[in-house]
């Protein structure tokens, strides 16, 4: 345990020279990329011209969902799971200004029934993230975070295949507005993000919502997501709670007996609990685990999710300091 006495040997500065840019969650398969790749919402810079990437592994699975408000099971579908596979990567360009991108590769299954599981590259997305204001005072920091990203289909994946699609098929453009609060090793950070959604074609002529819509184009409602985290902070452990939650701002009920369609109202809490750990021994390298449960929901599977990776920072001040002695 790192002591409060020994604080002023890893400020908010060192941390962010330790490069912690990484919270990962599970894909759920019935949200957007939002859900696969939480990697914008934590409080910490990456310095400039350090580059932090590695591969993180995710898993969800859920038997219960909720068909509109009820909640109930299916055995034709039995338990829903996926699994992901992310390459990611976090660039600062400067101080207070980093680049991050993710691209993950999903599998889906059903424990029973007759539909056939789904796999491929997903969505692909970047963000810029910005730390305009940065205030000391003591052994407390406030800061305020802008993130803008955007997330787009990679692959042409079958996107009315709910539950099963790996992905929902539209283009994502979202801002962020983020304040993060440390005194000493404890803190607190709450975010607020919107996202914009493009329309879908999906591969036929016509499909039924509350109205028969006699086209092949889907109108995605946009949605909003509200994140909650507070935690220990230091040089080598992070570890933080987490209340997440996602909010399609429209869309309708899943009809009684019916599958999921890509304008459902999707609407969750969760709650999870998130740990990084870096090592002493090997400068850059880290190890990180995560795991996420849904409170409540609708037209969402009550998902348990967790998912571990490796990432390691690659340092070019260091690089460019070592070239300029030869």
């Amino acid at each position: 345990m790192i002591t409060i006495s020994l604080y002023k040997t890893f400020t908010h500065s060192a941390l962010r020279k330790r490069g912690w840019g990484f919270w990962v969650g599970a894909t759920m398969a019935l949200l957007p990329a939002l859900a696969q790749a939480q990697t914008e919402v934590d409080a910490i810079m990456m310095n400039k011209n350090n580059f932090c990437t590695g591969i993180m592994y995710g898993h969800n699975s859920w038997k219960n969902y909720w068909e509109g408000t009820l909640k109930r099971d299916n055995a034709n579908l039995g338990t829903v799971s996926s699994q992901a596979i992310m390459v990611m990567g976090n660039y600062g360009l400067k101080d207070n200004l980093n680049l991050l991108f993710a691209v993950p590769y999903i599998s889906t299954k059903a424990s029973a029934g007759t539909l056939a599981g789904m796999s491929g590259i997903q969505d692909g997305s970047i963000y810029l993230k910005w730390m305009p204001v940065e205030i000391k005072k003591g052994n407390q920091y406030f800061s305020v975070y802008g993130i803008a990203g955007a997330s787009t289909p990679l692959t042409n994946y079958v996107k009315d295949y709910l539950p099963l699609s790996i992905g929902l098929g539209s283009s994502n453009f979202s801002g962020r507005l983020m304040l993060d609060y440390q005194k000493g090793n404890w803190f607190a950070t709450a975010s607020a993000a919107y996202f914009l959604r493009s329309k879908v074609q999906i591969d036929r002529a016509a499909y039924y919502t509350t109205q028969m819509h006699y086209t092949s184009t889907v109108q995605m409602p946009n949605a909003l997501n509200l994140n909650l985290r507070a935690g220990w902070r230091s040089s080598t452990l992070i570890a933080e709670a987490v209340l997440d939650r996602f909010q399609s701002q429209g869309g309708f009920d899943i009809s009684r007996n019916n599958m999921p369609f890509l304008s459902n109202q999707m609407n969750a809490t969760r709650l999870g609990v998130n740990a990084k750990y870096t090592l002493t021994s090997i400068e850059g390298l880290s190890f990180i685990g995560n795991a996420m449960f849904t409170l409540e929901g609708r037209n969402m599977g009550q998902t348990t999710s967790w998912g571990a990776g490796i990432f390691y920072i690659i340092d070019f001040n260091r690089k460019q300091k070592s070239d300029d002695k030869k």
